[in-house]
């Protein structure tokens, strides 16, 4: 109960709902080009349409036909870099660019969640760069991701089809959605843990990030379908008229930033009080490397 009362506490100190309108706020502009690139990169192995119909119909199950619409027309809009030479490769840098803005301010708020924020030691265009690199290094785990959930739920599928006609009544396909849901909360988890483990300027033990990050994947999980059906009941949406479908996913992924740092701020919690801790990245940055284990506490009077 601690670590729960610790991470209560957090979440109020450092202001989570802010930093979670913050990330909103980016998001919204950063994902017609993080749209296109993911289709663009998972589109590749799996197919460019078969990839973009999977993203909105998990849209459309979480944020309604409308805002899956509006995901459609995002990525349809954003695909178009212009007719010449010049206008493609400038449009293609800026989709770039765009795409990676919104793991900058997430980058930003998790900082600020782990108490770890730096102060800026010049670094120019250079620590601009890098930071960019970083956060498209982000933006290909998640295509990656994508990729592997395509193809685990393709093969259930096809494991679902082979195993009705010898398994009786709907036994096959209620196997089938379960190992769907423990896949798609193993890919969640995985991303977690890579988020936290890569985007804050932080060094933390791996079994810390694995417990964080599973904590964080469950809440997730959970957290999109009361989401969706807040969405689907209450309608926010409806009071913007024709800017309801960008309403719409501004308020999912809004709630959505807001379980990331509340698991983040858990992650920092359970660190604390059971791991290794979460220390800053030393100024020549982080090599990868396991922190070193805290020191001793030092013995008491009645010792001597």
């Amino acid at each position: 109960m601690s670590v729960v009362k610790t991470t209560a506490s957090e979440v109020s100190n450092d202001d989570v709902p802010s930093l979670a309108a913050a990330i909103a706020y980016y998001t919204v502009f950063s994902l017609p080009p993080l749209l296109v690139v993911i289709v663009g990169l998972a589109g590749a192995f799996f197919g460019v349409d078969r990839v973009q119909d999977a993203l909105i119909g998990e849209a459309g199950s979480l944020i309604g036909s409308q805002g899956s619409d509006a995901i459609r027309a995002m990525i349809e809009n954003a695909s178009s870099l212009g007719s010449g030479i010049g206008s493609k490769l400038a449009g293609l840098v800026a989709l770039l660019f765009g795409a990676t803005g919104a793991f900058g301010q997430l980058q930003k708020a998790l900082n600020r969640a782990w108490n770890v924020e730096k102060a800026v030691e010049g670094g120019g265009v250079g620590a601009i760069v890098m930071k960019r690199v970083l956060s498209f290094g982000m933006v290909l785990t998640i295509a990656f991701l994508l990729l592997v959930s395509l193809a685990l739920s393709a093969f259930l599928s096809a494991v679902g089809d082979a195993a009705g006609s010898v398994v009786p009544g709907g036994i096959a396909g209620s196997l089938v959605r379960a190992a769907n849901v423990v896949v798609s909360l193993g890919v969640v988890t995985l991303l977690f843990g890579l988020m936290f483990r890569t985007l804050p300027d932080a060094e933390i033990r791996w079994r810390d990030v694995w417990v964080g990050a599973g904590v964080t994947a469950v809440l997730f999980t959970i957290g999109k379908y009361l989401i969706g059906l807040y969405l689907g009941t209450a309608d926010p949406g409806s009071a913007f008229g024709a800017a309801g479908s960008l309403a719409l996913i501004l308020v999912w992924v809004y709630y959505s930033a807001l379980i990331v740092l509340v698991g983040a701020e858990f992650t920092q919690a359970w660190a604390e009080a059971f791991g290794g801790g979460i220390e800053p990245d030393p100024p020549g940055g982080d090599d990868g490397s396991e922190p070193a284990p805290s020191p001793a506490p030092p013995a008491g009077d009645g010792a001597r």
